[in-house]
């Protein structure tokens, strides 16, 4: 299938079935994190545990940042990136305000006034 068109979406990643398979060990590990006990192995040496699981150096450098939109960009999914930010004691909210180079307070405003304006570039290529 070609989800090319996916492609035009200003600041959006769609997460088709080619970005699950990207993403899948990257979802698993943070599927991992549900487990106490693998939370404190993760706290304790990041990278080592980081590295008993077959991601990409990419992926790994993505979660050693806190990188959340390369981490997306790379086959994440956002409900299973959750348990990276809980794992680090971030809420949701807060979380998805640093995604958006926002403060908290201004992106809970945004959020409760409608969230991002539907103004602005909509498509790639109609905006060349």
């Amino acid at each position: 299938m070609d989800n090319s068109e996916f492609d035009d979406i200003p600041g959006t990643v769609v997460f088709t079935a080619e970005k699950s398979h990207q993403g899948f060990h990257l979802n698993q590990f943070c599927m991992s994190l549900k487990s106490p006990s693998e939370r404190e192995r993760f706290r304790a040496n990041e990278r080592a545990f980081l590295d008993e699981w077959p991601m990409t150096e990419e992926q790994k450098q993505a979660v050693l940042d806190r990188d959340y939109n390369a981490m997306i960009a790379l086959g994440g999914n956002i409900y299973f990136l959750a348990k990276i930010f809980a794992t680090d004691g971030l809420s949701f909210q807060t979380a998805a305000a640093a995604m958006a180079g926002m403060s908290v307070e201004d992106y809970a405003a945004m959020m409760l006034s409608g969230g991002r304006s539907p103004e602005g570039v909509r498509s790639y290529r109609e905006h060349r």
